[in-house]
């Protein structure tokens, strides 16, 4: 529903917030947080196994907004005060 609206929208950003780091190369390090992830590189991502649980829906909606025109999306963990 979130990428839908910001297509009716035509939102310039998507921001979604979540109780994660965020999208992590190895899910045991922390310190492996993917900072650019360009929405063709998603397939590769989920059949790796980096992507799984409740980040492939989160990863699919930011890929779904960029294809229906939202120039930009991000994926921040809302746990850090002021992470906007």
């Amino acid at each position: 529903a979130a990428a839908e609206l910001a297509v009716a929208l035509q939102a310039e950003k998507l921001i979604l917030l979540t109780d994660v780091r965020g999208v992590l190369a190895d899910p045991q390090d922390e310190s492996s947080l993917l900072h650019v992830i360009h929405p063709e590189e998603l397939a590769l991502y989920r059949e790796s196994g980096v992507l799984k649980g409740g980040m492939i829906p989160k990863t699919e909606c930011c890929a779904d907004a960029i294809a229906g025109g939202v120039k930009r999306t991000h994926i921040i963990d809302g746990r850090i005060p002021h992470s906007i």
